[in-house]
């Protein structure tokens, strides 16, 4: 995993899901990001075997009806961002030589229904 170098706006945090643009640094892996302050509350729990000094962290505290609906966009783009890296897995798979069976038996749906979703042909 790396930071973002350019940080796309599109980029959102997979654990806050703050936008690139409200985060100091994201680092990438596999469909998902991670800023900067939830590498370090992440960090406070690992070191501590418990919550951060806060006893909450930014995830999991209560919101109001406002944060919450902003928040819906927000992850909806983090499902996007796990879509767009599965799209990406299957299409290295199929030029590899992979089979629909063996993608969709992976993604526990059928070879139809992997096709249909993956291949790009209506």
């Amino acid at each position: 995993m790396k930071p973002v170098p350019s940080q796309p706006e599109e980029a959102t945090c997979s654990f806050c899901l703050r936008p690139a643009n409200e985060v100091a640094t994201l680092v990438r892996g596999p469909g998902v990001y991670i800023c900067t302050e939830c590498v370090r509350t992440c960090s406070e729990i690992l070191a501590g075997g418990a919550s951060p000094a806060s006893g909450q962290v930014p995830w999991e505290r209560q919101l109001s009806d406002e944060e919450l609906l902003a928040q819906l966009p927000r992850l909806a783009a983090v499902g996007a961002q796990a879509e767009a890296a599965i799209g990406e897995l299957v299409r290295k798979g199929r030029a590899q030589g992979v089979t629909w069976t063996r993608i969709g038996a992976a993604l526990g749906m059928t070879r139809q229904s992997a096709w249909e979703r993956f291949s790009g042909e209506e």
